[in-house]
């Protein structure tokens, strides 16, 4: 219950956010907005406000839309053909090319601008716990226990070079294998220095056989830290490039197939991720909320006619043309992009059912 929970906050939320985007540009606009819904299917409850517009909740809370006036439906896949001049106004589809367009991007960039926000808050008023050089457990014959590091040693140094993160600690180390480092340690107010010599490790990163360095050892403190506002909005636009970049390397190596497209998670590993990082406290569950309102702007800018960039591709080619594309090509434009869509759906499914070990329990039970 509590990972549904967790799940129908997140999603919610992201999807709010997205179609209030859209909603927003459009009022500006002077478009009228018949309809916003959280969820597709039947409506579960609703009201309707003063610009007429209904605000509702629906039955599968997979999404959401903003239906607009002189729309065929929500995807905006067609328009009325039977609007007198007056109507005409306030119709999405008989707005410039350049209105529609803003509409469209409008969702995606209130996604991005979320996370943003989000990250911001983050870092200046939750903070970041981070693990300082402190030993925390030590491993029985590890390349630590060997050199006589103890548990609540502070770690000041490596080879002279000042370590004040675990995480540096973890670099050099890495880096390090089979090497011997000088380490300067702190014990019980007494300055100690030992040699340690990483031991050698071989696995396989991305598709890739890395040998780095490990001694054994946990962190055994953390400090929780906060950056001042600008600071904060910096490391918030670093980290909304960091993830952006890597969201593109990661779709590349699987088009490439250098990564494991088995990866690709689908509406039940969001929800189960969901439940583990709202367990983490508020810190975790921000920074996820975050990176997946990154995911889903990225996503609906894909140029895929139902998603918004194949709408923003058919704009750019009516402006380009002078007119838009004929109705038939539309049509079959949209009819195939849901295909992809669906598709790719069916697929991150089947890869959230095989993690789970849904289709090997099946077997088994038929074995």
């Amino acid at each position: 219950m509590e990972t549904l929970l967790a799940f129908l906050f997140v999603l919610s939320v992201l999807v709010f956010v997205h179609e209030y985007g859209h909603y927003w540009v459009a009022i500006k606009n002077g478009v009228k907005v018949e309809a916003f819904s959280i969820g597709f299917g039947p409506e579960l409850f609703g009201w309707k406000d003063k610009k007429g517009t209904r605000w509702k909740v629906s039955l599968i809370p997979l999404g959401g839309y903003v239906k607009m006036f002189g729309d065929m439906n929500p995807a905006s896949a067609g328009q009325r053909d039977d609007l007198d001049a007056e109507e005409e106004k306030y119709a999405f589809h008989h707005k410039s090319v350049a209105a529609r367009a803003a509409i469209v991007f409008a969702g995606p960039f209130a996604n991005f601008i979320f996370a943003i926000v989000v990250f911001t808050f983050l870092f200046a008023a939750v903070g970041q716990q981070r693990a300082l050089p402190v030993v925390g457990d030590v491993l029985d014959d590890s390349p630590a226990a060997t050199a006589g590091l103890l548990s609540d040693d502070q770690i000041t140094a490596i080879d002279g070079e000042s370590v004040q993160w675990f995480s540096e600690l973890s670099e050099i180390v890495r880096a390090h294998p089979a090497q011997t480092l000088s380490v300067t340690v702190l014990r019980d107010g007494q300055q100690i220095d030992l040699s340690v010599t990483p031991e050698a490790i071989t696995a396989d990163e991305n598709g890739q056989t890395q040998t780095f360095g490990r001694l054994g050892i946990t962190a055994g403190a953390f400090d929780t830290s906060r950056d001042g506002v600008i600071d904060a909005v910096s490391r918030a636009f670093e980290t909304f490039y960091s993830l952006t970049t890597q969201t593109f390397a990661a779709l590349g190596e699987m088009i490439s197939g250098d990564r494991d497209s088995s990866e690709l998670g689908g509406p039940i590993r969001i929800a189960q991720m969901s439940g583990q990082v709202a367990e983490g406290g508020l810190g975790p569950l921000l920074f996820f909320m975050g990176y997946l309102s990154i995911s889903l702007g990225l996503i609906n800018l894909v140029p895929v006619p139902v998603l918004d960039g194949g709408h923003l591709v058919f704009y750019a080619i009516e402006a380009i043309r002078g007119k838009p594309l004929g109705a038939k090509a539309q049509e079959y434009g949209f009819r195939i992009g849901a295909g992809l869509v669906f598709s790719l759906i069916i697929f991150a499914t089947w890869n959230d059912l095989t993690q789970l070990g849904v289709f090997s329990f099946l077997k088994g039970l038929a074995g």
